[in-house]
Parts: C-alpha cells; sequence; structure tokens
C-alpha cells in the first residue's frame, strides 16, 4: 500500500510541503523499483536519490527554523541527525544484502512511517512557530 499525501500532512508552508510530497514520490518510487523486479541497481539508485533529497529537504527545515529563531531547534535537528544515520545504516545493509522483499517492506514502513510520524509531530509544531512570526513580520 502506497504511502499517500494528503491534506492531514500540510503545514501550511508551501515550499516544505512541496518538498514531503517529493519524499513521499521517493520512498513509493523505493517500493515500486523493488516490486517491479527492477533490480537491485535501481533500488540503489532510487536509495540514493532518497537520502540525497531527505538530506536537502533537512537543510532546508534548518535554515527556515534558523531564520526564525525557533526554540525547538536543537531537539528538532537531532532528530533529523538520528534519521540521517538510520538511512545511511539503511543504505549500507542494501549494498551489502541486497534488496530482498524482507528488507524493501522494513525499510518502506520505517521511513513512510517515519515521515508521517515526524510531520504531523516536530513539523507541525515548528510550521506553526514559522507562520506565527512570519505573521508578526508582516504586522510590524
Amino acid at each position: 500500500m502506497a504511502y499517500t499525501w494528503d491534506s492531514s500532512l500540510e503545514t501550511g508552508n508551501t515550499a516544505i510541503d512541496n518538498q514531503h510530497k517529493q519524499l513521499f514520490a521517493a520512498v513509493n518510487a523505493l517500493y515500486d523499483a523493488h516490486k517491479e523486479g527492477k533490480g537491485q541497481a535501481e533500488v540503489e539508485k532510487t536509495m540514493d536519490f532518497l537520502l540525497a533529497y531527505t538530506i536537502k529537504h533537512f537543510a532546508d527545515e534548518e535554515k527556515l527554523q534558523e531564520k526564525y529563531l525557533y526554540p525547538g531547534f536543537l531537539a528538532h535537528r537531532q532528530t533529523h541527525v538520528d534519521f540521517k544515520t538510520t538511512a545511511s545504516r539503511l543504505a549500507r545493509e542494501l549494498s551489502e544484502t541486497g534488496p530482498t522483499d524482507e528488507y524493501i517492506s522494513r525499510v518502506y514502513a520505517l521511513i513512510g512511517d517515519w515521515l508521517v510520524n515526524h510531520i504531523k509531530g516536530d513539523d507541525f509544531g515548528m510550521a506553526a512557530f514559522v507562520r506565527n512570526k512570519e505573521k508578526e513580520a508582516i504586522g510590524k
């Protein structure tokens, strides 16, 4: 079952929401590449894109948090660091063991579930803070 984007995942920040949509597409592409039997090279290529895009997305989020002096910045950044560590470990595992059904199912669920939970938790809080700061700036 694909992870689907819907309005319950909108943070209200267009740039961040668009990036989240791309991350959902990348997670689904990883699963599809394996399901369609595209082979280890294609699965690894898809995983590499997912990791690279995640790193870019996290950097963009962190710049936004720094710009608005988000008080939860350090904790939010640590969540990103922890996820990048996990994702890097999973990428190494892929190159060592190949895209087995068990591996793909585990990675798909882990990354997809993490993404949904992170958006609805950490990102919603951060986005609300940023919106309030932007409203304050407009009101001045």
